[in-house]
């Protein structure tokens, strides 16, 4: 994913200029993204000047995250810091990131909060006080987010252990049985909400954990005046299994199958950005055949996930019959990806420097029928929904925003686009060959669950696109690269000698050691942009692993979108959004 890196000294010297050379250091990263640190007390005017300040701002806080660097061994020219809180922008305008970084000491620090400036920063510093234990002082509501209320510790920090052998056995006494129990009680004012006006009395329902309109394991707590949505606040973390610390026991390519759990629909497209960050970082060039069958696995993986999402999102609505249609279609899909990789949904076919194996025998039949076949039943899908006047009547307009609380809240994906916004990474920030293929970028300007709805149907006719394209154009040569740090190595030498044998065994046991750094790489997957910040400390896992995933961004912007409408449109609202409870919650 290229980045402007020439922008880089630019930065550092304007932001020199304003706020003093002793405030200001610069960072050199090996994904060349600009990265800059600032005293804690300065960072609130740096993040405040970079988002509204200077030309072409950096107007979206794409992730907020932390490190633990206590135990980090590789700190050449970083400045002294038990712990650095770390700030991901964008600029649109510009198609530029900036990286502000924090260095933190002190067993828990705190630094001022940012959501006076973004308001999506308060999921993201609730997350970093839930997994770090750092404070951000102002904060309207820093308690936890993805542990339950009771947790004890922050499980991020390097003193927590990541495997339950590392624990004693479970008790529970009658005493914590009881504060379990009194912790589950609903209190409103916990969640900002009060139980009756002038003129009324509120009522609080539960939507969820377990209803077939949250997709998954969410509750939403509703405040309603009759059928009307007063307050509407999301309460997340029931399918959180702390993805981002498994990464820092596994070796680099054993942690790929933990990837296809994030956005569990999306398949072989949550390896892409992982993997990308894993090769910039070992300095692996993917052969272009890899790259091309990268690119149409993803694109099939894009159409199974959108048909899940049209089908269901048409049953929230109350429409029942497209969602078996659209399933048997996606069966089809499955076929093909069965026949590529051996598995369906979980596939884990992606490897460090290419794909686990090349195109078996009879592919291009399979994706040739499969690329004549669905253009028809699109056309059948949006005679019975998109053109249907009740499913209108149900989207249009419900649960709007404007192209600049989409951008304030971190929305990507065709929910940005829904806003009249081209923005895609495919073609913003080229990846895997893209920038070969012949695609347009969808949009729609209603920003309401019907736009998302036409994204997302015309995005389906792109893939399939793109996917014919694959089909002509699929280049000759290896399917991974000829590299000592890609995983598995080929075996054909192996028998030969005992020292290529060792090394093999070492290589597929222990894994790669890769350099030490930090990179980051993001990729336009189903949901929107799903990236991974990686620090090695030259290791064979990752000391860091950040994943930084859409859903979580959007599930925040749902109250905004729903204060004043009926409990009905809340349930078409999450169905436009199209979240997953694992990319939420990792």
């Amino acid at each position: 994913m290229p980045l402007h890196t020439d922008s880089t000294p630019d930065i550092g010297r304007r932001l020199s200029a304003r706020f003093g050379k002793e405030s200001i250091t610069l960072q050199t990263t090996c994904d060349g993204l600009p990265t800059i640190w600032v005293p804690k007390e300065r960072v609130i005017e740096v993040l405040r000047h970079l988002k509204t300040e200077v030309n072409a701002p950096f107007r979206m806080l794409y992730d907020l995250t932390a490190v633990d660097e206590r135990l980090r061994k590789s700190r050449d020219q970083l400045p002294a810091a038990d712990f650095t809180v770390v700030y991901h922008l964008m600029s649109l305008e510009r198609n530029e990131d900036v990286r502000i970084k924090v260095a933190l000491t002190g067993e828990y620090p705190s630094l001022p909060t940012a959501t006076g400036i973004w308001p999506n920063a308060d999921w993201y510093e609730r997350e970093v006080w839930d997994m770090f234990g750092i404070r951000f002082d102002g904060h309207p509501n820093l308690r936890r987010i993805l542990l339950p209320s009771t947790w004890e510790g922050h499980p991020l920090r390097k003193e927590h252990p990541s495997r339950a052998t590392e624990m004693g056995p479970f008790t529970l006494s009658d005493e914590k049985q009881d504060a379990e129990q009194e912790a589950l009680q609903f209190k409103p004012e916990e969640f900002g909400m009060k139980r009756k006006s002038a003129n009324s009395d509120f009522m609080f329902l539960n939507l969820g954990p377990n209803h077939p309109g949250t997709h998954g394991v969410l509750r939403i707590a509703l405040q309603l005046d009759g059928e009307e949505i007063v307050d509407a606040v999301p309460e997340i973390g029931f399918h959180h299994r702390g993805a981002e610390k498994m990464a820092e026991r596994q070796t680099w390519h054993s942690y790929i199958p933990y990837t296809d759990r994030i956005d569990y629909l999306g398949g072989v497209m949550n390896n892409l950005p992982y993997l990308l960050a894993v090769e910039k970082l070992a300095g692996i060039e993917v052969p272009a055949r890899a790259q091309m069958i990268r690119v149409m696995m993803c694109e099939l993986f894009r159409l199974s996930s959108h048909l899940v999402w049209y089908g269901t999102f048409a049953q929230d609505i109350g429409s029942m019959s497209p969602v078996f249609y659209m399933f048997n279609d996606r069966e089809r899909i499955f076929g093909i990806v069965e026949a590529v990789c051996g598995a369906r949904m979980h596939p884990n076919w992606f490897r460090i420097g290419g794909v686990a194996e090349d195109l078996p025998r009879g592919w291009e039949k399979m994706i040739s029928d499969f690329v004549a076949y669905l253009p028809k039943r699109l056309d059948d899908y949006s005679k019975i929904l998109m053109k249907n006047r009740i499913f209108k009547a149900r989207t249009v307009g419900v649960g709007a925003y404007t192209r600049e609380e989409a951008i304030d809240w971190g929305v990507t994906g065709p929910g940005l686009r829904a806003c009249g916004l081209d923005w895609d990474l495919r073609k913003k920030r080229p990846y895997c060959g893209y920038e070969q293929f012949e695609f347009e970028v969808p949009i729609a300007y209603g920003g309401d669950c019907y736009a998302r709805a036409e994204v997302r149907v015309a995005e389906m006719r792109q893939s399939l696109r793109i996917v014919e394209q694959c089909l002509k154009n699929m280049p000759a040569g290896p399917y991974k690269a000829d590299h000592p740090l890609t995983t598995p190595p080929d075996k054909e030498r192996t028998m030969q000698d005992i020292e290529t044998l060792i090394t093999h065994f070492l290589s597929v046991s222990w894994g790669p050691v890769l350099p030490a750094g930090e990179v980051f790489a993001g990729v336009e997957t189903t949901k929107g942009i799903t990236g991974y910040y990686l620090t090695s400390d030259h290791g064979n896992h990752a000391y860091r692993a950040r994943i930084r995933t859409p859903s979580f961004a959007h599930m925040q912007m749902v109250p905004l979108i729903s204060r004043g409408l009926m409990v009905g449109d809340l349930l078409a609202i999450l169905g436009s959004i199209d979240f997953v409870l694992a990319d939420i919650d990792r």
